[in-house]
């Protein structure tokens, strides 16, 4: 009886203990001071945590490298502990109209990531999104629409975005001052290689596949896919490429960019011994004396221009072997299906608030421009969109639509992956329907962020049909390299010279083949852009 006694004490003592535990567990559990934080997650780097909501894991200012000035990226520091990431993170350094805007020129090397699922075995297609704002400005949170949660629920993907450096901090080449300043003029650039570099370290903790990237970007952030399309050193982190409206021609090289580097020097006064200097002079005064070296040596961008110059990406036949649409892409990324395509009205400054405007009005503004072939163009016009209107004649884009089929002739010819094209129609209706279907309007739509956007799409059923189909494509591009829609789209093939063939992204989705080319080359030689 003893022994049995003593047995069934050492039985409640160990599920007292037990019970205890459990306790304590549940109770570490709801504790304020002491969380058991199910976002916690390893990096490289060290651990992060981040945040839940509606299924979807999100960490926001996750550091991806280290730099000092003019240098190129290295991998971060390493931390202890568990580090929050639950807000963006400071913005590269710019000019920015905001003067409560959180700018750091050291700790702005930073991403993004949303997922659906951590460490679960997965192998999630990744999108990494690159921002626009030419290689001056902006960042990864520069507009709402850029969160990413909707498109990682929506396609069970992670989606990433970026923050790099920009403008004189970027992109002034200082590589006739010696050899440790070779890279200077690329290194805004080379951080987003860094930024590739981690993803392939570290996405796959974040359910992600490092063998399935997407990089896709709009405006400059498209300019910067097409960039890394011809770097070495991106080779094999990514495997598809989506450019949207960033067709604008870099025409910077070695001789324009070291001449604005020598330039900077004379501005402050220095020798090329002293180049060292650079690193002392507050940022403001850096980028005046950026300007001024700019305007003396290479000019001042006209304001619409399809050229770009300055503090841009130039070509080293090291980091960066050409550049993008001039007219292809380096020979290097001829395995990476490529989608390319632009908004029907883009940076253009548009009529259509003129509702009352005449067939004939129209063409006597038209003259100013084609002279002697306004009836031409309008003939053109027509075939290529038959239900126009007079306001359309002065409002389509004659920048980037050219430039974008000339790029898409070469790709398609160089490229042994297949290349898609499309083409934005759909109209805003907000402001009266005055503000067309302007640039970066289609993003809205590709993030299925509608409801984040009403201030420029409007909250009507159209808007979110659109949005379904849209996203739909861009994640079936990312999945599978085809941007096909069963039943939702009409069906796209790849494009060649030969077929022209567009989807035409509108209220209904419509394929068109070659319906604007010459109507395109005569903008183009026009408007010598």
């Amino acid at each position: 009886m003893q022994k049995t006694n003593t047995t069934m004490k050492k039985a409640i003592n160990l599920i007292s203990i037990f019970t205890l535990i459990v306790s304590l567990l549940f109770a570490g559990c709801s504790s304020k001071e002491n969380p058991i934080d199910s976002t916690v997650i390893t990096t490289t780097s060290g651990d992060i945590s981040g945040s839940l909501e509606n299924g979807i894991f999100a960490y926001k200012g996750i550091p991806y490298a280290k730099a000092d000035r003019f240098m190129p990226p290295q991998a971060p520091d390493v931390w202890d502990g568990v580090r929050e990431c639950t807000e963006y993170g400071p913005i590269a350094m710019q000019v920015s109209r905001s003067t409560d805007v959180n700018m750091d020129e050291k700790k702005s090397f930073c991403v993004n990531v949303w997922t659906p699922g951590l460490n679960d075995g997965k192998e999630r297609p990744v999108m990494l999104w690159i921002h626009g704002g030419g290689f001056a400005s902006g960042s990864s949170d520069m507009d709402v629409i850029f969160d990413g949660a909707s498109l990682a629920q929506k396609g069970d993907i992670v989606v990433v975005s970026v923050n790099h450096r920009l403008n004189i901090l970027g992109f002034l080449d200082l590589s006739a001052c010696g050899e440790k300043y070779a890279k200077s003029g690329n290194v805004g650039m080379l951080d987003l290689v860094e930024s590739l570099k981690w993803i392939n370290k570290n996405i796959e903790n974040f359910g992600g596949d490092p063998n399935n990237v997407t990089i896709f970007g709009e405006s400059g952030g498209g300019g910067k896919v097409g960039t890394l399309m011809c770097m070495p050193a991106a080779k094999g982190l990514f495997h598809k490429a989506i450019i949207m409206s960033g067709t604008l021609i870099n025409i910077m090289n070695k001789e324009k960019s070291q001449a604005i580097g020598l330039a900077l020097l004379d501005e402050f006064g220095l020798t090329k011994d002293e180049v060292g200097k650079l690193n002392e002079i507050p940022y403001g005064q850096l980028v005046a004396a950026g300007d001024s070296a700019c305007a003396k040596t290479v000019g001042i961008r006209k304001v619409g221009s399809g050229i770009v110059f300055g503090f841009d990406p130039t070509v080293d036949g090291v980091d960066l072997l050409q550049q993008p649409f001039s007219p292809g892409f380096s020979g290097i990324s001829s395995d990476v299906p490529l989608m390319i395509g632009t908004t029907f009205n883009e940076l253009m400054r548009n009529v259509y608030g003129e509702k009352d405007m005449t067939f004939e009005q129209a063409r006597e503004r038209l003259i100013k421009t084609y002279g002697d072939k306004t009836d031409e163009y309008i003939e053109l016009f027509a075939q290529s969109y038959p239900d126009f209107s007079p306001q359309d004649l002065l409002s389509i884009d004659t920048v980037f639509r050219p430039n974008t089929i000339i790029a898409a002739d070469a790709a398609a010819k160089g490229k042994s992956a297949p290349v898609y094209s499309y083409l934005f129609g759909w109209k805003s209706p907000v402001n009266n329907g005055t503000r067309g279907s302007f640039h970066g309007l289609e993003l809205s739509f590709v993030f299925s962020n509608i409801d984040l956007s009403e201030s420029s799409t409007g909250n009507g059923q159209e808007a979110y049909e659109l949005a379904d189909i849209m996203s739909s494509s861009w994640l079936n591009f990312a999945k599978t390299g085809n941007p096909n829609v069963e039943n939702k789209l009409p069906a796209w093939e790849p494009y060649t010279p030969e077929n022209g063939t567009i989807m035409f992204f509108d209220n209904t989705c419509s394929i068109k083949n070659n319906h604007d080319r010459e109507l395109m080359a005569l903008i183009k030689a026009t408007n010598r852009q």
